[in-house]
């Protein structure tokens, strides 16, 4: 229980740091506060659709329902960031660029990332058998992720984006944020991974629920 309140605390203070501080990127402006979170959020999602194709090899492996609750609750929470990332990267595009929604690369790959995860579900949803379900859905989420480097790092280096390329690193690959802002940045993927993890383990006991009540009707 600990960790859990730790969690509420640090990502209270990483929100109050994060707009009484100087924003990260001068030339951006105010806008560019929206990394703390964005950028975060779009690491989870890559985390969670890694951690639900590595149970889903495990069920592939095992045939037991226990890895193929934890690879769908991986997957659910994978989407739900990947829709965040896309709604704060929105907000920072109609602040930038004037416009929520610009077809960028960046932009354009996440949104097929959305589809392809969004078909994950609609996969579970139209097949009744169960072991054909997991089965089914676990080769899926193996062949999904590797989506995922491609969509997510090297398509928006492959053509020409709006988007920021240094806004953490530039091109000698050393820090572009002062040390302020590299602690409020790094506390920030910190406490979203431990936030991750929390919403994994409360997915897994509401699945675990969903499970049982299959199996008695």
């Amino acid at each position: 229980m600990w960790w859990k309140a730790l969690i509420f605390i640090g990502m209270s203070g990483m929100i109050v740091f994060s707009f009484t501080t100087i924003a990260p990127q001068q030339q951006i402006g105010e806008s560019s506060r929206i990394f703390y979170y964005h950028i975060p959020q779009a690491w989870i999602c890559v985390l969670a659709f890694m951690v639900s194709m590595i149970f889903s090899i495990k069920y592939l492996k095992n045939r037991s329902f226990e890895d193929d609750d934890r690879a769908v609750v991986a997957a659910s929470l994978g989407f739900i960031f990947c829709f965040l990332a896309t709604i704060t990267g929105s907000i920072f595009a109609k602040v930038t660029w004037g416009e929520f929604w610009n077809w960028d690369p960046r932009e354009t790959s996440v949104f097929i990332l959305l589809l392809i995860y969004g078909a994950y579900f609609a996969l579970r949803g139209a097949v009744e058998v169960e072991e054909k379900k997991a089965a089914l859905s676990a080769v899926y989420s193996i062949f999904a992720f590797v989506t995922v480097p491609f969509l997510i790092f090297v398509v928006p280096r492959m053509v020409p984006s709006l988007h920021p390329s240094d806004s953490i690193v530039d091109q000698n690959l050393r820090f572009t944020m002062s040390p302020t802002i590299r602690m409020i940045f790094f506390s920030s993927l910190a406490l979203f991974t431990g936030l991750f993890v929390w919403m994994f383990t409360l997915g897994l006991r509401v699945q675990k629920m969903i499970r049982t009540q299959i199996e008695e009707d």
